[in-house]
């Protein structure tokens, strides 16, 4: 298996639109509501958001390819873009997800990887992350990777409010 990490550039967009959609029904369609789903996935992957993001700064997306089949992606946050806690001695994995199809063959790992190195080159204390505290699969997968539960915070999908714990790591 051949594994390619590319940094996604504008030109990605409409891509990484596509995958975040289809990445995030996939994980979290069956546990909501329609409805709130919908609302999500317009507010959070439209065009024009995504294309903030991508000329943010701050902000850093990867692609994730196995065999040149794109099978996941990583967005991390630096400071003034992070969700939460913006400091600057942090980098925030804001999202990481590798397609259904994929799971199961160690790509998370290899993202987490790409997070870590990304955090010591730019010389961070720590990284950190948000998971939906029902999300227990990823929560098994990032305690098994070091991680350790630092607080909480509401994640709003369309109307309903649910909490996620927030994770650390330290360098």
């Amino acid at each position: 298996m051949k594994l390619e990490i590319k940094e996604c550039t504008l030109d990605d967009l409409f891509l990484l639109q596509e995958f975040s959609y289809k990445t995030f029904y996939d994980t979290f369609g069956h546990m909501n509501s329609p409805s709130n789903m919908k609302a999500y996935l317009e507010k959070a992957f439209n065009i024009n958001r995504l294309q903030d993001e991508l000329s943010n700064s701050d902000s850093l997306f990867y692609f994730l390819y196995t065999d040149e089949e794109l099978a996941g992606y990583l967005k991390l946050n630096e400071y003034q873009a992070q969700t939460d806690i913006h400091d600057p001695q942090s980098i925030e994995i804001e999202r990481i997800y590798v397609a259904k199809e994929f799971q199961g063959k160690g790509l998370g790992r290899t993202l987490i990887n790409k997070a870590l190195d990304v955090a010591l080159t730019r010389m961070k204390l720590y990284i950190w992350l948000g998971v939906w505290e029902k999300n227990y699969k990823a929560l098994q997968f990032y305690k098994n990777n070091g991680f350790y539960l630092i607080g909480k915070h509401s994640f709003f999908l369309g109307e309903e409010e649910q909490t996620d714990f927030i994770l650390r790591k330290d360098m």
